[in-house]
């Protein structure tokens, strides 16, 4: 079981990931904890890493396959694994694909968390206003403009990448707006259903 999790900033994927990884038995990557543990580690890949962002610069679409190429070598990928924050482009996308075709894997399902945008806003905003009451610093990821440009780089370059899955035949729709606990039962339904039909469309 391949998972990719997709769904805008504060659309509730990381408390999703954690469940898939405790209720299905299946490893929870994100590319920034990869990143940081091949660093750690000193892995080949991982001193890459590391000289490019010592630098400065985004570490490439070609080092981040070999980080998670890596790790799903380790015993708790053996019955697979959930994506978050992965991929982020349509690039990244078809590169994931290549590296596990090459592993004789595929992506097994596309889990799309759908959200209602105003009302995301409109809860940043409001954590935002109640952090103010307080007196207490508006955490960054609380910060209503900073939220709207993650927002809107969600939807520039990530969002695009559905059409790539829906052509594949692999994307099923959750509703994100539900309390956490129905979204775990509507991706509990996923993920015991049969398995998505691959398209014959591509």
């Amino acid at each position: 079981m391949i998972l990719v999790l997709f769904g805008p900033p504060a659309s509730g994927k990381g408390t999703q990931a954690a469940r898939i990884k405790v209720r299905h038995a299946i490893a929870h990557l994100s590319t920034g904890d990869m990143l940081r543990a091949a660093i750690a580690e000193g892995t080949e890949i991982g001193k890459k890493a590391k000289a490019i962002m010592d630098e400065g610069k985004l570490v490439p679409d070609d080092v981040v396959i070999g980080i998670i190429a890596d790790r799903i070598t380790q015993a708790d990928c053996t019955k697979g694994f959930v994506l978050d924050g992965f991929p982020r482009t349509l690039n990244q996308a078809s590169a994931l694909d290549a590296m596990l075709k090459a592993k004789a894997l595929s992506v097994t399902h596309v889990i799309v968390m759908d959200v209602n945008e105003a009302e995301l806003i409109k809860r940043v905003e409001n954590r935002a206003a109640e952090a103010r009451r307080k007196g207490d610093p508006v955490r960054p990821d609380d910060d209503p403009e900073t939220f709207k440009k993650r927002l809107g780089v969600y939807k520039a370059e990530t969002a695009p990448i559905l059409p790539y899955y829906e052509k594949q035949g692999k994307i099923r729709r959750v509703d994100g707006m539900k309390p956490v606990d129905d979204v775990t039962a509507q991706i509990d339904a996923v993920l015991t259903g049969p398995a998505p039909r691959k398209s014959w469309f591509r």
